[in-house]
């Protein structure tokens, strides 16, 4: 006796349609860096009070903005690369993700610090977002423990790692508040958003 094959879903496109979504995203922050540069650059650089300005009440909108916003092209080029690298790693999980990510590295990054950079500091740029993208690679296949997401974390560790190690160490000019906290929420989004919980009732 015959029985009638069950139904398959199209996985293939639908996998297709989140990866398509998840780059579209990816793009789209991006691309507002640099308009955003773009901007600042035209009106001698008045974006940049925007950002980020510790122990300001005001400050805190630059937890919203202060991604968007860098001291230059040159300061946008060093993140562009790493963070188109690793977002493209996250984004093929889909838009949802991607922005999950993206949203708490932004917060709990930026509030983290506004706490603890120097009184009235401004830290701009998208550092604290690549920190939260690699620590949030490097984590993930711990939390989820999928050995393809524990390969591409030791990838990530062996590719960037010396950078990011660097990236903590204080330093005139460079925010390592921004990159430790960036770290930390990469870790919490990753814990956050492991399958186990999101699985959850």
């Amino acid at each position: 006796m015959s029985y009638p094959s069950p139904a398959r879903r199209p996985k293939p496109a639908v996998d297709a349609a989140r990866i398509s979504g998840g780059i579209k995203l990816l793009v789209a922050l991006v691309g507002l860096m640099w308009v955003s540069e773009i901007v600042d650059t035209a009106l001698n650089g008045a974006l940049d009070r925007y950002g980020i300005v510790a122990r300001d009440p005001e400050g805190l909108v630059g937890i919203v903005t202060s991604p968007f916003l860098h001291l230059g092209f040159g300061h946008l080029i060093s993140n562009t690369l790493p963070l188109v690298t690793l977002g493209a790693l996250i984004a093929i999980s889909g838009a949802v993700r991607l922005l999950s990510v993206t949203a708490i590295v932004a917060v709990i990054g930026g509030i983290g610090t506004w706490l603890i950079s120097p009184p009235h500091t401004i830290t701009i740029g998208a550092s604290g977002l690549v920190f939260g993208y690699a620590a949030y690679l490097i984590a993930r296949g711990v939390f989820n423990r999928r050995i393809g997401q524990v390969l591409i974390g030791v990838v990530v560790v062996l590719v960037w790692g010396s950078a990011l190690l660097g990236g903590l160490l204080p330093q005139d000019g460079i925010s390592w508040q921004g990159h430790l906290f960036g770290a930390i929420a990469g870790v919490m989004a990753a814990w956050f958003l492991t399958d186990e919980r999101r699985q959850v009732s």
